[in-house]
């Protein structure tokens, strides 16, 4: 399934790339990279300049998928905001599942602490080539790791680059729990099982009675698309994540929903948009 979520790694990169030209006063989000780092699209990225295009652009999406712009926007907002807090605290961020995200390269605050990137190779190389058309090379804080999430073991791979345990790390595991197996999931888990005290993990998760189809929050087109045809495989329920996470020597800060993110990052630009349920984040620290 890890495959699956490799050919989604672009999509919410343009969608971010489409919000940048919204007036300063009304994003949600910053990002002046997602454009320039994207693989392709980047001519439609450009059709949605003028406001008319924009607005249809994002009225489209809502209408298939209620929240799926708000939500997007605030996840990476969210993420954002919990990095650069915990920044002075950490020795190391590993983006897990990274995608063509362009935290590494946008936050100054980046350049100082080692940052690894992994993710399926047909993510990683067109990444690290327009990362070289953008910046000449390869940032010397940044390391770049091709990795196949099914077969490979994650703290070997990481380890084989210079990662080392003993760092306290910021994780960020944004959009991918949905797409693994239980088994997948603790896998991942038995890896930060071992990470140093004091490391801190963002992740978003899917509820697991939507999977189900128990509750549709108006998502029946995402759930054909995306349950019914096998792609988002596991979900977990709220109340489920203190005792999961306990079992690995985690502890949950915050699980929060899209609607409380909202309160905070879209009601203050004056746009309307719905907000899903179906998506939740967990902000949780290695104890």
């Amino acid at each position: 399934m890890a495959k699956e979520a490799a050919k989604t790694g672009a999509g919410p990169t343009a969608l971010i790339a489409i919000e940048q030209y919204f007036p300063k006063k009304e994003r949600i989000v910053e990002d002046d990279l997602a454009y320039q780092i994207l693989p392709s699209g980047r001519a439609f990225v450009r059709l949605m300049q003028p406001n008319l295009l924009r607005s249809w652009m994002v009225r489209a999406t809502e209408k298939d998928l209620p929240g799926i712009w708000g939500g997007m926007m605030c996840r990476k907002r969210y993420i954002d905001e919990k990095l650069i807090e915990s920044l002075d605290q950490m020795d190391a961020v590993v983006n897990l599942g990274a995608g063509f995200d362009t935290r590494a390269y946008r936050f100054p605050a980046l350049s100082n602490i080692p940052v690894w990137e992994l993710d399926q190779p047909e993510n990683i190389k067109p990444k690290q080539a327009r990362i070289l058309k953008m910046f000449g090379t390869i940032p010397s804080h940044v390391r770049l790791v091709a990795i196949d999430f099914d077969r490979e073991d994650l703290g070997a791979v990481l380890k084989s680059h210079g990662y080392s345990t003993d760092k306290r790390t910021f994780f960020i595991w944004e959009a991918v729990t949905q797409y693994l197996t239980e088994k997948g999931i603790r896998t991942t888990f038995d890896f930060l099982a071992k990470a140093a005290p004091g490391s801190r993990l963002a992740f978003t998760y899917v509820l697991k009675d939507f999977l189900d189809g128990r509750a549709m929050y108006g998502w029946e087109k995402g759930y054909k698309r995306w349950v019914a045809n096998k792609i988002w495989i596991f979900g977990m329920e709220p109340e489920a994540w203190p005792d999961f996470l306990k079992e690995y020597g985690w502890q949950v800060i915050e699980d929060v929903g899209y609607a409380e993110m909202a309160e905070k990052y879209v009601k203050p630009t004056g746009r309307v948009l719905a907000s899903t349920p179906i998506e939740r984040m967990v902000f949780a620290e290695k104890v």
